[in-house]
């Protein structure tokens, strides 16, 4: 589909294939494996040399009509989804990166994202250095020749810490290194990095992309090339793959993506706002707020500030629980991105597999709480948080 639509047009219409029974809503393609009409045919499939699909580890029409729809959404001239945002992110990673080589990664990244970087690669050899996300300099000092990879998320989990996209992909290009961009809290409905010069972008689809904690998902897009070839064999290989299910319930969820992004910043912004006010509130993280210290690099490269409003209350982890466990509303999980508006403790969950070194480092206090906007009323929503900051 041509690029030159508007997004909310792609949202709906890119990544469409109708069967010859021609229906409007794409099919489901549950099925294991495809049936050839001969052998011939068979051969060239697992060939390659042909477009037939041939099995669901690495090819299937459900999963492909979400990668089509995704990689319209982001600009980007093929996409590869996964089974899950964490497998995406290995997935590029085993197939950018040897023993020997060397990783620059945001200090500020998802918890399992420094785990997998910081312990799981380290044992195939695979160095990482870890740097602020918003300290350009950093990363330029912490390049090597053996470095291949930046990776960072933006804006950052739970902190809302705005990396400049532009200026550390002129930094990853000088070195010789990928840039890729874990997009997941803004989505390209708010934010594309391909266009502000990153060479991959990486996605948790079980977040906004879905929107209704229903699955599990994840992809990677990027231009059409080399390294794209070479995470469908590596799907083909090592089997992290999206199922047909999961990848029909987040294509169906993509429709919805710009309506629900707009929505849920909106309301993030107010309950932000709201939260700078209230007297036990010592912080409020929000891009779009004034106060936040990259609040103009936000505005210049996302067009909302997202959904996830992450505050600091006096008191550390005690006034933390008492606040999150005074809920009623609002669901007490992990999860965020969905229109069930989410609320959890960092430093006891998504992050607790740090170190207190780790943690410290991120930011991530005792007395920090996210919260992921949904889609609730805004006053019920603050009379629901009232109760624990009373």
């Amino acid at each position: 589909m041509s690029r030159s639509f508007e997004l909310s047009t792609l949202g709906v219409r890119a990544g469409t294939a109708r069967s010859e029974f021609n229906e409007h809503s794409e099919a489901l393609y549950l099925t294991s494996s495809f049936v050839f009409e001969n052998a011939a045919a068979a051969a060239a499939g697992f060939g390659g040399t042909s477009a037939e699909f041939v099995y669901s580890r690495y090819t299937n029409p459900s999963v492909a009509m979400l990668q089509d729809r995704l990689a319209a959404l982001e600009g980007a001239g093929a996409c590869v989804a996964t089974a899950s945002g964490m497998s995406a992110i290995l997935a590029l990673s085993m197939v950018l990166l040897k023993a020997g080589d060397h990783v620059v990664c945001s200090s500020a990244v998802f918890g399992a994202t420094v785990q997998l970087y910081a312990t799981l690669l380290a044992r195939f050899g695979v160095q990482t250095t870890f740097v602020p996300p918003t300290e350009v300099g950093a990363w330029e000092r912490a390049a090597r020749p053996e470095t291949r990879l930046f990776f960072l998320e933006t804006p950052s989990n739970p902190l809302g810490e705005i990396a400049d996209i532009a200026a550390l992909a002129g930094v990853a290009k000088r070195a010789g290194a990928a840039l890729a961009v874990d997009n997941a809290l803004c989505t390209p409905a708010l934010q594309r990095p391909l266009a502000l010069g990153a060479d991959f972008v990486v996605h948790s689809a079980t977040k906004h992309l879905d929107g209704q904690g229903r699955v599990l998902g994840g992809a990677v897009a990027g231009a059409r090339g080399p390294v794209m070839d070479a995470l469908v064999a590596f799907l083909r290989t090592a089997g992290p793959a999206m199922s047909p299910f999961n990848a029909w319930v987040v294509h169906k969820g993509m429709e919805t993506l710009e309506l629900r992004m707009q929505a849920q910043s909106e309301r993030a912004l107010e309950i932000a706002r709201w939260l700078e006010q209230q007297p036990r509130v010592r912080r409020v993280y929000y891009p779009w707020l004034a106060s936040h210290p990259q609040h103009a690099l936000a505005r210049r490269q996302q067009r909302a500030g997202g959904a996830v409003v992450s505050f600091a209350v006096e008191g550390g982890r005690d006034a933390a629980w008492k606040v999150i466990d005074a809920t009623q509303l609002v669901s007490i999980t992990g999860n965020l991105g969905d229109v069930r508006t989410t609320i959890t403790h960092p430093a006891s969950t998504t992050h607790g597999r740090l170190s207190p070194q780790e943690r410290a480092a991120a930011g991530i206090g005792e007395g920090l709480i996210r919260l992921s906007v949904g889609l609730e009323g805004v006053e019920d929503l603050k009379e629901d948080l009232a109760r624990g900051l009373g």
